[in-house]
This record gives structure tokens, C-alpha cells and sequence, in this order.
């Protein structure tokens, strides 16, 4: 696991942060700049991997993604449950089904934001089924309390978040046995780097970017990530 102190964002930095989530398609144009990095991009060996979308968000948000690892050979599927609503524990049973009635091997999970909160969950409920996790920006030890995300999340689900909280960290205390790997981002305005950070599980591997929250899914820096991390665990 590489050095991951837990970063120190004042609330000025968290404000410019928020700020650039709105003009985060002129974030986005940068993957015409990086996209040289993808070439030479290790293929696939095509193995199963699911996408899963973040908070409001549908397969759309995804699409750019699962179109780069279907062209290196994955066997790529979104998953199939339409705009995450945020029900984590309702989707979580949904996809155990799924895989259940599917059969086959166990599945490579990429989550954005809150789908890799699912994809987590996933992991820890059932190691049967999952066989790793990549996740990008996603909520690890602690709840977004800032922003319009934060706030959307907390009035549409009526959730008390210090008990989310402190039900999140118990959950946390049972390891996640699989690979994982954290993209997080300390330009991310919607899930600060002080809490994309996992401090619960000692072989988590974290990676640190240069993104908005927003314009995780179409980074070439993260995409060649994505990519690496899927060859070193072939």
C-alpha cells in the first residue's frame, strides 16, 4: 500500500474544489491531451468486468470507459440497474442475485464514486463473487457532507449521516480480502481525498490523480490505470 496520510483540505481549497465540478467538461477536453498515454495499453484477457455508476448517475456516464476496456479484450457489462438512486444495500442484493443465476467466474468490479461503494460492499458480502475492485472517487472512510452531492444525497435518502458514519465504519472493520485499488483525486469536490482514502484495509493499493470528480470517467491518466491494474492481476 503506498504512503496515504490522510490529507489536510482547508475550506478554501474545498471550495475552489466544488467550484471546478462545474466546469468540469473543460476539465474533460484534457483527454485529447493525454490520450497518447493509452497507447500500448497492455490487452485484455478477457475476463468479466462490471462497471457500476456513481450517485444519480446511469450507464451513460460509463459508456467511454466500458468502450476502451471492450476494445482491449475485456468481457465488459454495465450493470444493469439503471440511475443509482443510492440504495447501496438494495443494489448490493440485486447484483449478488445476478451473479448467482449467472454463474460463471468471479467478476472484476469498477465503481465510480458510489458504485464502488457497492462494489465494496459486494466484495465484503460475498468473496464468492467478486475478484477484485477498482474504484474511482469513491466514499471509503466517511460520507460526503459538502457540495450539492452531499447535500442531495442526504435530503433524497432522509439519512441522519452521522449514523451513516458510524454504520459505514463498522462496516469497514470486516477486511475486503480481494485486490483493491483507490483512484482518488484531492481536486475531487464531491468526495474529498481526506475521505476516498482506505484506512481499513493494510493491502490497498492507492493511486493518486489529477482529476475533478466529474471527469473521472473520461481521464486518460485513469483509464491507463485501469488498464495496468487489470494486466498485473492477470
Amino acid at each position: 500500500m503506498t504512503d496515504a496520510r490522510e490529507p489536510v483540505i482547508s475550506a478554501r481549497r474545498r471550495r475552489w474544489n466544488q467550484f471546478r465540478e462545474f466546469v468540469f467538461p473543460l476539465d474533460a477536453l484534457k483527454f485529447a491531451a493525454q490520450s497518447p498515454m493509452l497507447l500500448g495499453a497492455p490487452r485484455g484477457d478477457g475476463r468479466p468486468v462490471m462497471l457500476l455508476p456513481g450517485y444519480y448517475a446511469s450507464e451513460l456516464s460509463m459508456r467511454p470507459l466500458h468502450g476502451f476496456l471492450s476494445h482491449l479484450g475485456y468481457a465488459v457489462s454495465q450493470w444493469g440497474l439503471g440511475r443509482n438512486m443510492g440504495d447501496v444495500a438494495t443494489y448490493t442484493n440485486q447484483l449478488a442475485k445476478h451473479f448467482d443465476n449467472q454463474g460463471g467466474a468471479p467478476v472484476t468490479m469498477i465503481g465510480w464514486s458510489l458504485g464502488g461503494a457497492i462494489s465494496r460492499r459486494l466484495a465484503r458480502e460475498r468473496p464468492d463473487l467478486v475478484h477484485e475492485v477498482i474504484t474511482m472517487g469513491t466514499p471509503v472512510g466517511g460520507v460526503p457532507r459538502d457540495g450539492v452531492a452531499g447535500q442531495r444525497f442526504s435530503r433524497d435518502r432522509d439519512t441522519d449521516m452521522d449514523a451513516l458514519e458510524a454504520q459505514l465504519h463498522r462496516r469497514n472493520l470486516v477486511p475486503i480480502t480481494q485486490p483493491l485499488t483507490v483512484i482518488y483525486s484531492e481536486s475531487d469536490g464531491v468526495v474529498s481525498s481526506d475521505i476516498a482514502i482506505d484506512h481499513y484495509n493494510a493491502h490497498a493499493r492507492h493511486i493518486k490523480v489529477n482529476s475533478t470528480h466529474m471527469s473521472m470517467g473520461v481521464n486518460a491518466e485513469i483509464w491507463r490505470i485501469i488498464a495496468d491494474t487489470l494486466a498485473s492481476e492477470a
